[in-house]
């Protein structure tokens, strides 16, 4: 069902992104799985790059954190196998790389956040932060850490 609503508002889970450090893409602890931060791969491939409010719009920052949303959501999949097994989407913590004192971080974080209501609807509704940065790897805008919590 998660991944028919994922349908139904025009996306797909991508395949889980490989890590480009030593790090493991997610992890899951008693009921709880976390994610490695997640950044805007599509096909292997960085889909944004450069900061908010200088080579990017608010809104392609909005587009960016979507996906990193898509990619937490591809990497929990890959350790518990269907979607439909989470209970609820707990945390996200949304990075922003933006110019300084835009203040622009939990709109961008928004579209992230907004995406994650629209397929898990009440069970969606999470605590967040968004924390702005002055850079991010692979000059990506944008990375998102996931928490989601299981079934019992």
């Amino acid at each position: 069902m998660i991944e028919e609503k994922i349908k139904e508002l025009g996306y797909e889970i991508p395949q889980a992104p490989k890590p480009v450090a030593s790090y493991i893409p997610a992890i899951q602890v008693g009921d709880l799985v976390m994610t490695a931060g997640q950044i805007p791969f599509l096909n292997g491939e960085v889909k944004f790059t450069g900061q908010i409010g200088k080579e990017l719009t608010v809104e392609e920052g909005m587009d960016a954190a979507r996906l990193c949303a898509l990619n937490c959501l591809s990497v929990i999949k890959d350790v518990i196998g269907d979607l439909d097994k989470i209970e609820r989407i707990v945390k996200l913590t949304v990075f922003v790389s933006g110019i300084e004192g835009a203040g622009n971080q939990p709109k961008v974080a928004n579209g992230a956040s907004d995406f994650i209501v629209n397929v898990f609807g009440d069970n969606g509704k999470h605590v967040r932060a968004a924390v702005g940065v002055s850079g991010l790897p692979l000059n990506v805008p944008v990375e998102i850490e996931m928490i989601a919590q299981l079934k019992k």
